[in-house]
């Protein structure tokens, strides 16, 4: 059964449509990454599939669920997002441990939630695996951007969720700080234990190791989708960004250029 099954899903808003007859399927197995220009609908598509809005016409199911006839309040918990948007809800004053373990109750802020033992076990576990496991009493404000990122990916992992969703996980990212937070999603996307993936990016060089699905959108709609080395070809990210751009691999990533007439 797919995770994700959306048909011919559109989004308008103000007259204006933002997705259109979109329709895509993600497999339990798979890890997508979705690319485009600007305003080609991007974040709308991952908005949908997090069930923070519902499509203007058209059915999207997740995980089984059927939007208009699931409680979604339900689905989200098993649902693992991590965007700059839900950062900026986190208490500046929160230390790391708890705004991970917050996860569980799928609350932002621990206020008087009761955890147990195990949960703070598995919160350590997670955020060691993420490079934060001497971070656990800092307070989130207190991190860097890059710590910030990836304290943001713990969070969202941390209920074991059956699909996890990444905005722009590396976006503003210094140089080493994208390495290593590309590198650990990477890591994180090969394990066959991995729930199915979708990440958001503008850039080919931010790709982890291990995806193997790309959609490409552009104007709202569906440029093409499939195994990511049929996708993210020189000929297809040329046309869909309207500009001469070559497309190779080196080492296993993904790397785009723009070609000089």
């Amino acid at each position: 059964m797919a995770v994700i099954n959306l048909h011919d899903v559109s989004v308008v808003r103000d007259g204006n449509a933002i997705l259109k007859n979109v329709d895509w399927q993600v497999e339990g197995n798979q890890r997508w990454v979705i690319i485009g220009p600007n305003g080609a609908g991007k974040t709308t598509l991952l908005r949908i599939i997090a069930t923070q809005i519902h499509p203007s016409t058209g059915s999207a199911q997740v995980l089984g669920q059927d939007f208009g006839h699931s409680d979604l309040a339900e689905l989200r918990p098993r649902i693992g997002f991590a965007s700059t948007a839900l950062a900026s809800r986190i208490p500046l004053m929160e230390t790391v441990l708890n705004m991970v373990m917050t996860a569980s109750h799928g609350v932002i802020g621990r206020w008087n939630e009761q955890y147990e033992s195990i949960d703070e076990r598995r919160a350590l576990r997670v955020l060691s695996e993420w490079d934060l496991g001497d971070f656990a009493g800092r307070t989130f404000g207190s991190l860097s951007d890059g710590e910030k990122k990836r304290a943001q990916i713990a969070r969202a992992v941390m209920p074991d969720p059956e699909l996890l969703l990444l905005d722009e996980p590396v976006a503003s990212l210094d140089l080493a700080a994208r390495e290593q937070t590309v590198n650990l999603i990477g890591q994180y996307a090969e394990s066959p234990y991995a729930p199915a993936m979708v990440m958001v990016t503008h850039h080919l060089e931010e790709i982890p190791t291990g995806f193997t699905h790309a959609l490409i959108l552009a104007d709202g709609g569906v440029f093409a989708a499939g195994e990511i080395a049929h996708v993210l070809t020189s000929e297809n990210i040329s046309e869909a960004f309207g500009m001469r751009i070559e497309v190779d691999i080196v080492d296993g990533r993904y790397r785009a250029r723009a070609l000089r007439h």
